[in-house]
């Protein structure tokens, strides 16, 4: 069974594949796929319809259907998280990027299923889809990076078919609270694993911002995912269910 590995720039970062029993014309299909997702979703494109909605020239229902399908995610994530995830209260307009990425992840993961792939990996910058097995005898495992030093794992997922991570330890205080308008603090990295990975990434965002004491009682109440919150002090919460190995 041949396995394809591949790493293609995009959305101002890299997205990495491995794929077991598939073929190079299917992931060049999803590759294509994400560049059509960042020409759409961008807000540092300036004719994206992203930014043509912030800037009050074109509306959500006169968008393409994947544009109208994140709108309706978003909705769906402002629902569960109580308010934590709202891309409507963000600087500049709406803002749907802290979903985007997660969902683009996991519709290549898809695309690639469709076309017979046995199975894959799709990591875009640590949002990461998965699929079937690498091999008969384990599941997929997934390394999660120390948020103080980056040059080392600190733990290990295996099995979930998402992963999600979202924090200030790699692009600083970015991350904006709904209710205060400001920069969130107190998270220096929050995790999220669950069976969709569009969810789990507006979960990350949302757990990040809400801090380790809310954001885990939110994910907590939500079948099906479990996360891992790490402070600013280095302390790690997590909800019961999360289960990690120590990395090897």
């Amino acid at each position: 069974m041949t396995v394809e590995r591949r790493a293609e720039e995009v959305m101002g970062t890299v997205f990495s594949f491995t794929v077991k029993g598939g073929d190079a014309a299917a992931t060049q299909a999803a590759c294509d796929f994400l560049h059509q997702v960042d020409r759409d979703f961008s807000t540092w494109i300036k004719d994206s319809w992203i930014s043509r909605i912030r800037r009050g020239e074109a509306g959500i229902d006169s968008a393409p259907g994947p544009i109208q399908e994140v709108n309706r995610l978003c909705l769906e994530a402002l629902r569960v998280t109580g308010g934590w995830f709202d891309p409507w209260r963000l600087p500049g307009g709406y803002d749907p990027t802290g979903l985007v990425k997660g969902w683009a992840t996991e519709q290549a993961a898809d695309l690639l299923r469709r076309a017979g792939a046995e199975a894959a990996m799709v990591n875009g910058a640590g949002d990461i889809a998965c699929f079937g097995r690498p091999s008969p005898e384990r599941a997929w495992r997934v390394g999660l990076e120390d948020p103080f030093d980056v040059s080392r794992i600190a733990l290990v997922v295996e099995g979930w078919p998402a992963v999600a991570t979202s924090g200030t330890y790699q692009r600083g205080p970015h991350l904006i609270s709904p209710a205060s308008g400001l920069p969130a603090a107190g998270v220096r990295a929050a995790t999220v694993v669950g069976p969709r990975l569009w969810l789990a990434d507006a979960l990350a965002t949302a757990a990040a911002v809400a801090g380790a004491e809310a954001g885990l009682e939110m994910v907590e109440a939500i079948d099906g995912y479990e996360a891992l919150v790490v402070g600013d002090d280095g302390g790690r919460h997590w909800t019961s269910g999360f289960r990690a190995g120590a990395a090897a």
